[in-house]
């Protein structure tokens, strides 16, 4: 089955479960926030295996005690899919293990 763009009214339908993602430009994107750098380093350790496995990688920024992911399909011209929605659930799923704060 071949990806395809969601419609705008698809993704905020589909946002009204990750309520602390965006969207914008294209992309959905969250911010994470941590007591530390290493809570926040752990954080991009799993989700750089979750993408390896899912074989779908986002855009991840790395601070001092936040990380802030970025993700949208490139193969079909940078635009928002089902396929980031799954990786955003799995990312939502593991970030309260790394002692990600509601932000």
């Amino acid at each position: 089955m071949a990806v395809e763009p969601l419609a705008r009214d698809e993704i905020e339908e589909r946002l009204e479960q990750l309520p602390r993602w965006s969207f914008a430009d294209d992309q959905l994107s969250r911010t994470y926030v941590f007591d530390g750098h290493p809570q926040a380093a752990g954080l991009v350790a799993e989700v750089a295996r979750i993408q390896d496995e899912l074989g779908h990688h986002s855009d991840l920024t790395l601070g001092y005690n936040k990380v802030t992911v970025t993700v949208n399909t490139h193969s079909v011209g940078g635009k928002v899919t089902e396929l980031d929605f799954g990786l955003a659930r799995r990312i939502e799923a593991a970030a309260p293990g790394h002692g990600a704060r509601e932000s």
